[in-house]
C-alpha cells in the first residue's frame, strides 16, 4: 500500500524515523510529511502509535485532469464501492493548485458528487454527506493536473489525542509538543530517570505529551474515532491485534513516583491540566501547582526544563512576555546546571530576550504560526550569556549609513504625505509602507483629535527565514533610532509591533491590559484608538475612503454593521443620518469600544443595537425572522478559528455564503458594501452572474496606500 502521513513543518525528519521503527517501507521525507510503503498493519500503526504525524493518508488513485469536468470523469471510474457503503456517511476535501479549480470548495463538491454519482451507479442510492466524523473522508491533492485521490485513515487530526477538553492562550498542539520533546532528547532522559519539568505548563500539554512517552502510552489509545472504521477495506480483527499489542506495551510500573512536573502562576490553568492528564490516564506519573515562573526549581540533578512561554500574533512583542522570557532565562541560568532545556517561541526576539545562547535552533510550526525552537545545554556548558537585551531605541545607531538612508526616504514621505494630510483635514495616516524592501515597516502616524500630540505606530513584516536574525535586529534598530527626530515626536510615542504573514485574521486579540485610549480625529468625528493592548489600534486607516462612502449612503437607511470591529463604520452610518444602526460582533470587548465611540460623537439612542453573536448564525436568523435592512457593510476577518465561532472561517472559501446570507435580509433596493483585506481574494464568479457587482476597490484606495493596491478589496453588490 501506497501511505503518507503529514507532519507539523519542522518535524518530517522525526516522522520518518518513526515510521520506519513501525515497520514502514520505502520512506520518503516530503515537504509536509512523508511519503512510505507497508501493509495494512503498518498503517493501523502508524495512526495509533505516531507521536509526530497529523495525518494518514491511503493513497487509492493518481489521476492526470486538465479541467474540472476531466477531474469528474477520472474520479467517477474509480471502484469507489470498494471503498465507500453507501448506506453510511461521507466527506471530501481537496487542496492544492490545480489549473482549473481555483476554490477547494468546488474541487471538493467535484470529487463528492464523483463518488456519489458512481455509487448511485452501482447501488441505486448514494452515501449521506456529513462533514463531522463521517464514516469515510476522501482527500483529493492537485499539483497541477495531477491529482492525488487518498482515503483519510485518521478521519481527523492526529493532534487530537482524546484527553484536552480545555487548553491555553495560544494552544502547542499535541504532537508539536511531542515533537518538540523528542527532538529534546525526552526519551532518552527518560530512560534514564531524569526529570521533566514545564514551569509555564498552562493546559499541561507538554507534561501529559512526557508522560506518555515515558510509559509508552500509545497517543491514539484513548481516541475514539478513526476514519477507517467506516472505510469498506478496513479490518477489524486486525485493527484488535494492534490495538491490543499497543495496550500490552505500557510500562506503567517503570515509570515510578512523579518526576514530571508543570507549574504555571494562573490557579485555573492547574486545574485545566490536571483534568486534561486524568482523561490522559497518566494523573500518578506528573504532578501540577500553582507556582510564579521565579521559583520554578529543579527536583533533580538532571533533567528536561520544556516550555512553551506566551508568544505570536496575541502577545509577541509586549513588554509583559518580553520580561516573562527575561525572568525565564534567569530561572535557568541561576537554578538549572545540569539540565537541557527546549523552549518554542513564536518570534526570534523573544528568544532573544532569554538572554542566553542556545546550543541548536529549529525552524518549526505550530498550526500556522511560524515558531523556533531552541535548545539549551547547561550540561555540556553551551548556554552562554548573550548580556542584557538591547533598548528598543538606541539612539547610537542614528550614524550609521542605513539609518541615514532610511531617515531621508522617511523624511521625504513624511513631507509630502504631511502636506498632502493637512491640506485634506486627515490627522491619522500611512507614512511609510516598506518602500525600501531592506526597513519592511508600516508606519502611521495619528494625532491627537484635542491636541497637538502625535504618535507613530510602527508594525514591522516579519523577515524571510533566509534573512538572517542579526541583519533583521540591525535594521529595526537603524530605522527606530531615527524615527522620532524625523517625525518629530517623543520616543515613548513611538509603539512597534511585529506582523506577521501567519497572524490570519488574529488582529482582534488581546496582547496587554494597560486600557490606554486616546481620541483621534477622523472626518470630522472622533474615535479611541489603542497602541498597547492590541495587535490593531481599532481604527483600520485603509478604510477611510469606504467609511466615507458609507456615510453619504446611510441618509434615513437602516444600516447593519457585520463583523463590526469598533464600530468606526457605524459612527460614520450614524452620523450620516441613518434611520436605525446594527452592529454584530462576536467579541462583547469590542462591541462596548463601539458604543463609547458612538458616545464620544453624541450619537446615542434605542434606535442603534450592539448584537454580540456570531455573525453567520446569526444572518441565519435575522433571515428566518425576514429582517430587512437598506444599507449593509461586510468585512469579514480573513480567517478566524475563534473557539466561540462554529466552525473555521475563510473568507476566499466562504464570502458567497456570506453575501448569499446578507442578501436574504438586504431590502429590494438595498445596497451590500463588501470589503476583505485578503490580499490574493478574488470575488467567486457566482456573485456577479447572481447579482450587480461593482468592483470598487481602486476608488476606496486612500493617497497614503498608494503603494500597496492590494490592502484591501471592495465591492458595492445590489440585485439586478
Amino acid at each position: 500500500m501506497r501511505l503518507l502521513a503529514s507532519a507539523p513543518r519542522g518535524f518530517g525528519d522525526l516522522l520518518a524515523a518513526e515510521l520506519t521503527s513501525l515497520g514502514a517501507t520505502e520512506v520518503r521525507e516530503r515537504a509536509l510529511g512523508v511519503d512510505f510503503s507497508g501493509s495494512l498493519e503498518v498503517a493501523y500503526r502508524a495512526c495509533l502509535e505516531s507521536r509526530v504525524a497529523s495525518r494518514v493518508f491511503l493513497e487509492i488513485a493518481r489521476v492526470r485532469a486538465e479541467t474540472a469536468e476531466a477531474l469528474y470523469s477520472a474520479l467517477r471510474a474509480l471502484p469507489w464501492a470498494d471503498h465507500v457503503d453507501p448506506d453510511r456517511t461521507l466527506a471530501c476535501d481537496f487542496s492544492g493548485r490545480h489549473p482549473a479549480i481555483h476554490h477547494t470548495r468546488f474541487g471538493a463538491q467535484r470529487v463528492k458528487d464523483a463518488i456519489c454519482d458512481a455509487l448511485r451507479d452501482v447501488h441505486g442510492r448514494r452515501p449521506d454527506v456529513s462533514l463531522e466524523r463521517p464514516a469515510v473522508r476522501v482527500h483529493a491533492h492537485a499539483n497541477g493536473a495531477e491529482v492525488t485521490v487518498s482515503i483519510d485513515l485518521s478521519g481527523e487530526g492526529l493532534h487530537r489525542r482524546g484527553y484536552r477538553a480545555e487548553a491555553g492562550e495560544a494552544p502547542l498542539r499535541e504532537n508539536v509538543a511531542a515533537g518538540i520533546l523528542l527532538r529534546a532528547g525526552w526519551p532518552a532522559l527518560a530512560a534514564q530517570g531524569a526529570e521533566l519539568l514545564d514551569p509555564l505548563c498552562g493546559s499541561g500539554t507538554i507534561v501529559i505529551e512526557g508522560a506518555m512517552i515515558a510509559a509508552e502510552i500509545a497517543p491514539g489509545l484513548a481516541r475514539g474515532y478513526w476514519g477507517f472504521a467506516g472505510w469498506k477495506g478496513h479490518d477489524a480483527a486486525l485493527w484488535s491485534r494492534v490495538h491490543a499489542a499497543a495496550t500490552a506495551r505500557v510500562r506503567a510500573s517503570e515509570v515510578g513516583p512523579p518526576r514530571l512536573r508543570g507549574s504555571d502562576h494562573d490557579a485555573r490553568a492547574i486545574r485545566v491540566a490536571e483534568g486534561n492528564a486524568a482523561r490522559a490516564g497518566v494523573t500518578q506519573w506528573v504532578a501540577f501547582r500553582a507556582e510564579p515562573l521565579p521559583e520554578a526549581r529543579p527536583a533533580a540533578p538532571r533533567g528536561l526544563l520544556c516550555t512553551n512561554p506566551p508568544y505570536g500574533v496575541r502577545l509577541e512583542d509586549r513588554d509583559r512576555v518580553r520580561d516573562l522570557h527575561r525572568a525565564l532565562g534567569a530561572v535557568l541560568r541561576d537554578h538549572f546546571a545540569g539540565w537541557r532545556a527546549a523552549v518554542i517561541t513564536g518570534a526570534p526576539d523573544l528568544g532573544v530576550e532569554i538572554g542566553l545562547r542556545a546550543a541548536r535552533t529549529h525552524t518549526v510550526w505550530n498550526g500556522a504560526i511560524e515558531c523556533r525552537l531552541l535548545r539549551f545545554d547547561f550540561e555540556a556548558g553551551e548556554a552562554r550569556e548573550f548580556g542584557r537585551p538591547r533598548p528598543l531605541i538606541d539612539p547610537k545607531m542614528r550614524d550609521t549609513p542605513g539609518a541615514r538612508m532610511f531617515a531621508n526616504r522617511l523624511a521625504k514621505n513624511a513631507r509630502r504625505l504631511g502636506t498632502w494630510a493637512a491640506k485634506a483635514g486627515i490627522g491619522c495616516y500611512r507614512v511609510y509602507d516598506a518602500d525600501m524592501p531592506e526597513y519592511a515597516f508600516a508606519i502611521d502616524i495619528y494625532t491627537a483629535a484635542d491636541a497637538p500630540i502625535r504618535w507613530a505606530y510602527v508594525q514591522e513584516y516579519a523577515a524571510p527565514r533566509e534573512i538572517e536574525a542579526d541583519a533583521v535586529r540591525r535594521r529595526r534598530g537603524e530605522a527606530l533610532s531615527v524615527l522620532p527626530e524625523v517625525l518629530g515626536l517623543p520616543a515613548s510615542h513611538v509603539h512597534l509591533r511585529t506582523r506577521r504573514r501567519t497572524a490570519r485574521g488574529e488582529q482582534y486579540a488581546k496582547e496587554a491590559e494597560r486600557g490606554e485610549f486616546h481620541v483621534v480625529a477622523e472626518g470630522g468625528l472622533r474615535l479611541r484608538v489603542n497602541f498597547t493592548d492590541y495587535l490593531d489600534t481599532g481604527l483600520f486607516l485603509d478604510h477611510r475612503l469606504t467609511r466615507a462612502r458609507l456615510r453619504e449612503a446611510a441618509a434615513r437607511r437602516r444600516f447593519l454593521n457585520l463583523f463590526a470591529y469598533t464600530g468606526s463604520a457605524t459612527v460614520y452610518a450614524a452620523a450620516g443620518r441613518a434611520r436605525e444602526t446594527t452592529s454584530v460582533d462576536l467579541s462583547r470587548t469590542y462591541l462596548d469600544w463601539a458604543q463609547e465611540n458612538l458616545a464620544l460623537n453624541a450619537l446615542t439612542g434605542r434606535q442603534h443595537r450592539f448584537i454580540q453573536a456570531d455573525c453567520r448564525e446569526w444572518l441565519a436568523e435575522a433571515a428566518r425572522l425576514n429582517a430587512k435592512f437598506d444599507l449593509v457593510f461586510l468585512d469579514p476577518p480573513t480567517f478566524s478559528n475563534s473557539k466561540r465561532m462554529q466552525g473555521v472561517h475563510d473568507v476566499q472559501r466562504d464570502h458567497p455564503m456570506l453575501i448569499e446570507a446578507c442578501m436574504r435580509v438586504l431590502a429590494p433596493d438595498g445596497l451590500l458594501v463588501f470589503s476583505t483585506n485578503a490580499q490574493k481574494f478574488r470575488l467567486d464568479p457566482a456573485i456577479p452572474a447572481a447579482y450587480e457587482a461593482l468592483d470598487i476597490t481602486r476608488a476606496t484606495i486612500p493617497e497614503d496606500y498608494a503603494r500597496n493596491a492590494r490592502i484591501h478589496s471592495c465591492f458595492e453588490i445590489r440585485r439586478r
